[in-house]
């Protein structure tokens, strides 16, 4: 499909047509599956979501907030990488709700058993969306940059088009915002 017709049915997505934003995601499936297959694949397959839970996760929060606000199939993709980070995160915190009981009363129980490993991907996936927040402050684009390459696993030439940037700009930032995540997380 040309780029002008993705911007058209972009538009009918975003004045609320379903079908539009249907067609949106059938059209990119196979892309956004691309994404979710690497980002999980760097986890333990029990650690978060399996790829097409991921992919069908994120159309349901596209399909819910109402109007989907892009412009094109670059600005889609890189929208997508930022909610299967909010998929992503939000899973893991209600999975960890629901091992501490959620609302049901707490009682301590003497067990051997942990999560190990599990726990230890949680943490680090966890520890990157806080340190994220507080990059936000200071420069979105390297945010954008590592939600796109971290959380959805797109390669540094798929950034650079997405950000309409070169690959060398990719990874001098990729360079500059993994020095200031590295220095985010040893404070937390």
């Amino acid at each position: 499909m040309e780029a002008k017709d993705f911007t058209h049915l972009f538009r009918l997505a975003q004045a609320g047509d379903e079908a539009a934003l249907k067609e949106v995601f059938d059209t990119t499936y196979d892309e956004l599956r691309v994404q979710a297959r690497a980002r999980l694949r760097r986890s333990p397959r029990s650690t978060v979501l399996d790829t097409t839970s991921l992919v069908h996760e994120a159309y349901l929060r596209f399909a819910s907030s109402g109007q989907l606000n892009i412009g094109d199939r670059e600005h889609f993709l890189r929208y997508a990488s930022h909610v299967m980070r909010s998929v992503i995160v939000d899973f893991i915190r209600e999975r960890r709700a629901e091992r501490r009981g959620g609302g049901a009363p707490h009682v301590t129980l003497n067990s051997e058993i942990g999560d190990g490993a599990t726990g230890r991907d949680e943490d680090e996936i966890l520890g990157v969306h806080a340190a994220l927040e507080e990059l936000a402050r200071v420069d979105p684009r390297l945010v954008q940059l590592v939600e796109m390459r971290y959380f959805a696993g797109m390669t540094d030439a798929e950034i650079a088009a997405a950000l309409g940037i070169n690959d060398r700009t990719v990874r001098r930032n990729w360079d500059k915002a993994r020095l200031l995540l590295a220095d985010a997380l040893k404070e937390n």
